[in-house]
């Protein structure tokens, strides 16, 4: 039977003035753009046609998503009850593509639930979808996957795994019309007016590209003959074993061609990140210089029961007498009426009018607004303001059990050849949630322990071992969610306090030389409420 067809734009239109489809996206630890659900789509939109500036209450319209806000100033989605700011974007895409048509592409993860692509991958299987292929390869997206239509499945190209993918209607994501905003643009693809991503595409236009480089670089070149002043061009090939952008025997077929053309022709193959040192000795490691223990644990009776909430607002707040005209932040309801949680929430000292305001940075809320932000959270007896991220009390998070150790090891990173390297291994089991963790009586994965991480000996490298030890104490490395690389539920994931993993280079962005790491996780372990002064307690 045929399938639907494409939905290209048609010729005789300017896709700066006909209608598009809006989806806002944000971006993930690994720099990739996850698509919100079309119902948050409308909803957001909704809220930027009476207020380019406003807030955008995510829990309004998806009960997960209670705890964020979107602010369209700042163009930032903020997690309120542990601080996480995310940036957002509006992206643009054909009303004919999948998300016009409310098409969602998903693959089945470990648990058997169900994970969405991202949509420019969504967007990419339906085209193929369409145009009747019985499969797409995903190479030239960055991905290493071929996806089956007739068997519904997806293939690991590296280790063969399969897994099942399916294909649902949903609600249709917003349609709108007018110009595009100029920091926005069209998503690549034929109706852009940018080459397709096809592995066929990409052969002519690098072979294009190459022979246009070559051109140029016979135009720079001196009057000399010497191999130096000769410019031999790589061809677009990340590695020859099929995982690149551009497959090894279409990298072949360009050499050919570059070859008939008089230019040289170089096949490069991608480095490997380097994620550990060479093998260590146990008589080599090291106790880290002015760290005593060699190892923390975190066990069940270490976990933090949960406390009242009224007491924790109170203890935090004043109350005011008259309330200024503005806004409450949370609920988004004058200060100088009830709160927006009168009727949903209902407690016997705290009436839904009555306002507070916090003792350390003076924003002011609806009390009852607060008790629904703690009780939101993982109420470890902390506070943190939504406006400013002030922390009142000691930040706590729901970090499973597991143990962490670090030592020195005889071995310097890149960038830092003069000093040693701290290693730092951390190993969670898998086990069963509690009442404070997504899902209470469900079991939850534990995926890539023990990992490593890398720090310079140096005396900057200690003080944020030592920040990262009282991080650990307080259970906010880890925590369990959905994994963002794998889109797999009820696992053990980071908790927005980034590591190095990479050992002797830096090609996923997880290694060294980064000479503003150490201050970047300084600033995120801060906003955690784990900062310098606490060292001198």
């Amino acid at each position: 039977m045929a399938r639907p067809g494409s939905g290209v734009l048609g010729g005789g239109y300017s896709s700066q003035s006909m209608a598009r489809v809006v989806v806002w996206e944000w971006l993930n630890e690994h720099g990739r753009w996850r698509p919100y659900t079309a119902a948050v789509c409308h909803h957001i939109e909704n809220v930027l046609k009476g207020d380019a500036r406003g807030t955008v209450i995510l829990g309004q319209v998806d009960v997960q998503l209670t705890p964020y806000v979107i602010d369209l100033q700042s163009m930032h989605q903020f997690r309120q009850d542990t601080g996480t700011m995310r940036p957002v974007q509006r992206n643009f895409y054909d009303p004919s593509s999948a998300p016009g048509k409310g098409i969602v592409w998903e693959w089945e993860n470990d648990c058997g639930s169900w994970t969405p692509y991202d949509m420019e991958l969504c967007v990419s299987i339906q085209n193929a979808y369409e145009k009747q292929h019985p499969w797409l390869d995903l190479s030239s997206l960055g991905f290493s996957y071929v996806v089956d239509f007739d068997g519904m499945s997806q293939t690991n190209r590296q280790s063969q795994r399969k897994r099942r993918i399916r294909r649902r209607m949903d609600l249709a994501y917003p349609l709108i019309a007018g110009s595009i905003p100029k920091s926005q643009s069209w998503p690549v693809g034929t109706s852009s007016g940018m080459p397709c991503t096809c592995q066929q595409c990409m052969l002519v236009h690098s072979t294009r590209a190459a022979s246009n480089a070559g051109i140029s670089g016979e135009m720079m070149e001196t009057d000399g003959d010497s191999d130096e002043d000769r410019r031999v061009l790589a061809l677009p090939v990340k590695n020859l074993t099929g995982s690149g952008p551009v497959h090894p025997a279409l990298a072949g077929m360009t050499g050919i061609l570059m070859c008939a053309a008089g230019l040289p022709v170089c096949l490069t193959r991608a480095p490997k990140p380097i994620l550990h040192p060479p093998p260590i000795s146990k008589s080599d490691l090291k106790p880290v210089p002015g760290i005593n223990s060699i190892r923390r644990k975190t066990k069940k009776k270490h976990l933090r029961k949960g406390k009242n909430s009224e007491d924790v607002v109170r203890r935090y707040t004043e109350k005011i007498k008259t309330a200024p005209d503005e806004d409450c932040t949370i609920c988004m309801e004058r200060l100088a009426t009830a709160s927006g949680y009168e009727g949903v929430l209902s407690y016997r000292g705290i009436k839904p009018e009555l306002v507070g305001k916090l003792g350390k940075c003076g924003h002011m809320y609806h009390l009852l607004c607060l008790v629904a932000m703690y009780n939101n959270g993982n109420k470890d007896g902390s506070l943190q303001c939504p406006t400013c991220k002030a922390i009142y009390g000691e930040k706590t998070g729901t970090q499973p059990p597991g143990k962490m150790e670090y030592h020195v090891i005889p071995h310097s990173l890149p960038g830092c050849s003069d000093s040693k390297t701290i290693r730092i291994v951390y190993d969670i089991p898998a086990g069963i949630q509690t009442t404070e963790h997504p899902n209470p009586g469900k079991k939850y994965s534990a995926r890539g322990f023990p990992r490593h991480c890398y720090l310079p000996d140096n005396e900057k490298g200690r003080k944020v071992l030592k920040l990262l030890i009282m991080a650990w104490d307080r259970r906010l490395i880890f925590t369990i969610g959905t994994s963002s690389t794998t889109g797999e539920t009820d696992t053990v994931v980071w908790n927005e306090i980034h590591h190095k993993t990479e050992f002797g280079s830096n090609l996923t962005g997880h290694g060294y030389p980064d000479p503003n790491y150490l201050d970047n996780v300084m600033r995120e372990l801060a906003a955690q409420g784990v900062g310098e002064d606490n060292l001198k307690d």
